[in-house]
C-alpha cells in the first residue's frame, strides 16, 4: 500500500524536494545489455540509485508493451515515493512499445479535417482515449502528448507531421479533442512545445533555434492552442528549447523567467505543471553543458524560471546538488520549491484518485496499491480499427478518388522490381521481412530492392524494368528527411516511364514535392503512417484491384501485426 510512501511535500529534506522534480530517462526493457543508447539512459543499478534518492518520475524507450508493464510496476515497488511514469506517444503506446496500437501521425487528423471537420474531431477524441487506455493498461500514467504546436512551416525537420495541423484554429480543436478523449483514464496529458516550434527550420535536438516573432504574433497562431488546452484542463506544459528574441534576448525559453513565470504563469493562468523538454538535447547542451557544471547551471535556471519538472537533466546528482545550492545561496527561495512538489504531489494524487471507483474515498494514494497491469487492453481490434479507420480516411490518390483507385485499375500491375527508399534501414521498426511493403508485392511476383540515405546508389538501380516505387520518408528528430526526398526525385527522373506505381508513406510535403515529377497517369498513393497496417490500405487496390478491398485489407492486416 502506498499510505506511507507519499508524505506531506513539507516533511521531504530540500534533496528529495528537488529529487521529485527530476525525471530520468531509462530503457523500456528489462535487462541493461538491451539499453540502446547507454549515453542517455540509466541502467538498473543508476536508476535503483536515483528512486532511492527519491525522483519524481521516469520516461522510458524500446521494449515491448508486456515488457513495460513489468517494468513500471518494478519501477514504481522500487520507488521511494509513487513516480510519474511517462512516455513520447504521439501516435499512440505502439509507436514506441511493440505491441500496442500505433496511429497515423497526428497530421493525418488535420488532412481529415479539411474536408469533415466533425469526423477529425471525433476520431482525435477517440484516439486520445484509446491511448490513455493503452498506457493505462501498462503502467504509463503521463502522456507526453499531445503535440499543440502549428507546423506553418514545411521545412521543419523536428514538428512536421506531429503537429496536428497548419491552422491554428484547427490544431487548438483537435488538440483539445484528444486532451478530452484522454481525461477519462489516470493518465496526464501535455502540451508541447510552449510557446510553439512550428514555425522553425532548425532541429531543437542539435541545436537552439531562433524565432523572431513578436508578442502579437505569437498571439494571432502560436498561443491559440495553448490556451485552448489550458481552459480544456490540460495537466502539463512542456517548453520549446527556442529563442525568441523579442520576448527574452538573454535566455531561451525553457530558461526564461519572463516566458514561463510571466506570460504561461501570470499571463496565460497556467498552474498545472510546467516541464521542460530534455535537458540534454542540443538546443540547451551547446550553451549550458560540458564538463564545467555548465549543464547544471541549465537546471538552476529552468527552476528559477518556473519549472515544475526537469526532463532528463544529464547530470541527475548535479542537477539536484546544484539546485540545492542555489536555495542556500538565495538564488532560488525554498517556496519555489515547495510550490513545485505541491503541484507534483496534486498531479499524482490525481491519477490515483481515477483509480478509486467506491465513492466514500479520494485519497488513493493512501489506499490503492500499484495497478496490475492489464495486457488483454493492448491492440484490441476495437483500437486497431480505429488506426484503420483514420488512416484511410486520411489516404490521397493522386488524380483520382481514394475510393475509385481499384476501379482505376482494370487489372493487377505487371510485376517488375519492387524499389524501396527508406530513411535508415538499420533503426526501421516498420520495415522487417514481414512487412507488406515486401511481401504483398513479392507474392505478385515483384523483386525487392532496398535504398536508404546510406546505401542507395543510382548507377546500380536497374533502369529499364517496370518499377513499383515505394518512398518511406517523413521528418524526424535529428534526420530532417531532406537528403532523402532529393534521392528520391533522382529516382523518379531516372527511372521515367517505367515507373508504374507510387506509394509514398510519411510527408505531405515530400508529397507535394515530388508531384509535379509524377506523370498524372501513374497511379500514385500517399500515407501519412508508415507501419504495417498503413502498408496494407495502401498496397490493396494496387496490387489486387479485383479483391473485394474491406475483406481483403482485413486478411492483410490481420497477418502484419504492428
Amino acid at each position: 500500500m502506498l499510505a506511507s510512501r507519499l508524505p506531506s511535500p513539507e516533511t521531504l529534506s530540500l534533496a528529495e524536494q528537488v529529487a521529485q522534480m527530476i525525471v530520468v530517462r531509462t530503457t523500456g526493457h528489462l535487462f541493461d545489455h538491451e539499453v540502446e543508447y547507454p549515453q542517455w539512459e540509466a541502467t538498473n543499478s543508476e536508476l535503483k540509485k536515483y528512486l532511492e534518492m527519491g525522483v519524481g518520475g521516469v520516461i522510458l524507450l524500446g521494449g515491448s508493451a508486456a515488457e513495460v508493464g513489468i517494468r513500471a510496476q518494478q519501477l514504481q515497488f522500487l520507488a521511494k515515493y509513487p513516480l510519474l511514469i511517462a512516455a513520447d506517444i504521439e501516435e499512440g503506446v505502439g509507436q514506441r512499445f511493440s505491441g500496442a496500437t500505433w496511429f497515423a501521425p497526428p497530421m493525418a487528423l488535420g488532412e481529415i479535417a479539411r474536408t469533415d471537420l466533425p469526423l477529425a474531431l471525433r476520431l482525435a477524441e477517440q484516439m486520445g482515449k484509446v491511448i490513455a487506455q493503452e498506457a493505462t493498461a501498462i503502467g504509463l500514467n503521463w502522456l507526453l502528448a499531445p503535440v499543440v504546436d502549428v507546423n506553418n512551416n514545411p521545412a521543419n525537420p523536428v514538428i512536421n507531421v506531429r503537429a496536428f495541423g497548419e491552422s491554428a484554429d484547427t490544431v487548438a480543436q483537435l488538440t483539445s479533442a484528444f486532451i478530452k478523449g484522454a481525461q477519462n483514464s489516470p493518465v496526464l496529458t501535455c502540451a508541447k512545445h510552449f510557446p510553439g516550434h512550428g514555425d522553425t527550420d532548425m532541429d531543437s535536438h542539435l541545436s537552439l533555434p531562433v524565432v523572431n516573432h513578436d508578442f502579437e504574433r505569437l498571439q494571432e497562431i502560436e498561443l491559440v492552442p495553448f490556451s485552448r488546452a489550458i481552459s480544456t484542463d490540460v495537466d502539463s506544459i512542456m517548453t520549446a528549447h527556442l529563442q525568441l528574441p523579442q520576448l527574452d534576448p538573454d535566455y531561451p525559453t525553457t530558461l526564461s523567467q519572463t516566458t514561463l513565470n510571466g506570460l504561461l504563469r501570470r499571463d496565460m493562468g497556467f498552474d498545472g505543471l510546467i516541464v521542460t523538454d530534455a535537458l540534454v538535447m542540443g538546443g540547451i547542451t551547446q550553451q549550458y553543458g560540458g564538463e564545467d557544471g555548465k549543464g547544471n547551471e541549465a537546471a538552476v535556471l529552468a527552476v528559477a524560471a518556473g519549472v515544475d519538472i526537469l526532463l532528463m537533466p544529464g547530470d541527475v546528482e548535479g542537477a539536484i546538488a546544484a539546485i540545492c545550492a542555489a536555495v542556500a545561496s538565495e538564488r532560488i527561495a525554498p517556496s519555489v520549491i515547495l510550490r513545485a512538489v505541491e503541484r507534483i504531489w496534486r498531479a499524482k494524487h490525481k491519477i490515483a484518485d481515477m483509480f478509486v471507483t467506491d465513492a466514500p474515498s479520494r485519497h488513493a494514494w493512501q489506499h490503492q496499491a500499484v495497478p496490475p497491469i492489464a495486457p488483454e487492453q493492448i491492440g484490441t481490434e476495437e483500437t486497431r480499427s480505429l488506426a484503420r479507420e483514420i488512416l484511410k480516411a486520411s489516404q490521397q490518390v493522386y488524380n483520382a478518388p481514394a475510393q475509385s483507385l481499384s476501379q482505376a485499375i482494370s487489372a493487377p500491375l505487371i510485376p517488375g522490381q519492387n524499389l524501396i527508399l527508406v530513411d535508415n534501414i538499420l533503426q526501421c521498426p516498420f520495415l522487417s521481412r514481414t512487412a507488406p511493403a515486401v511481401t504483398l508485392p513479392s507474392s505478385q511476383g515483384y523483386d525487392l530492392i532496398l535504398a536508404d540515405t546510406r546505401s542507395s546508389d543510382l548507377l546500380t538501380i536497374p533502369k529499364d524494368v517496370t518499377t513499383l516505387l515505394q518512398l518511406f520518408i517523413r521528418g524526424n528528430p535529428f534526420r530532417s528527411g531532406k537528403g532523402l526526398s532529393e534521392i528520391a526525385a533522382s529516382y523518379l527522373k531516372m527511372l521515367g516511364s517505367n515507373v508504374q506505381a507510387i506509394v509514398i508513406y510519411g510527408s505531405p510535403y515530400v508529397f507535394a514535392a515530388l508531384r509535379e515529377l509524377i506523370d498524372p497517369q501513374t497511379p500514385c498513393v500517399f500515407s501519412y503512417g508508415q507501419m504495417k497496417t498503413a502498408q496494407v490500405i495502401a498496397l490493396q487496390p494496387l496490387l489486387l484491384p479485383n479483391a473485394s478491398q474491406n475483406s481483403q485489407a482485413a486478411k492483410a492486416d490481420s497477418a502484419f501485426t504492428d
